[in-house]
């Protein structure tokens, strides 16, 4: 057992409106004016990582190492998106979630997120 392992069935949420910036012509991940697949992605790792920051301990984050995502239907601008994430995995430091996106009641993306629980001066010190 690791000291992160009491945390499985952890939930949170998030939420956003869909703005223009949040759409696929801007991202370049497509050429309509819909909810863009990278945006559901950083919404999904926002809700993962703000669900466990003040939770690891003082001086750690987490980073995002995998995911695995199907985004199953569109959103135009002006859709408020909720994000619902459940740490469902421990392994040592390697956090797994379940993540799950909704339009009103309406699911529109889901998917597996990996992140990672890293010390933040040691893991920025190799950078320097």
């Amino acid at each position: 057992m690791t000291e992160f392992d009491a945390l499985i069935g952890l939930r949170h949420s998030e939420q956003l409106v869909v703005e223009h910036k949040d759409t696929a012509a801007v991202y370049g991940s497509g050429a309509l004016e819909v909810f863009a697949t990278p945006a559901m992605i950083a919404l999904m790792e926002k809700t993962c990582l703000m669900g466990v920051c003040d939770k690891i301990g003082e001086g750690n984050t987490t980073v995002g190492i995998a995911v695995n995502i199907k985004h199953l239907k569109a959103s135009p601008v002006g859709s408020t998106i909720r994000c619902e994430a459940e740490l469902v995995e421990v392994d040592r430091r390697r956090l797994v979630f379940e993540v799950k996106c909704y339009e009103d009641t309406t699911l529109v993306g889901e998917g597996i997120h990996e992140r990672f629980v890293v010390e933040s001066e040691k893991f920025m010190s190799k950078f320097q």
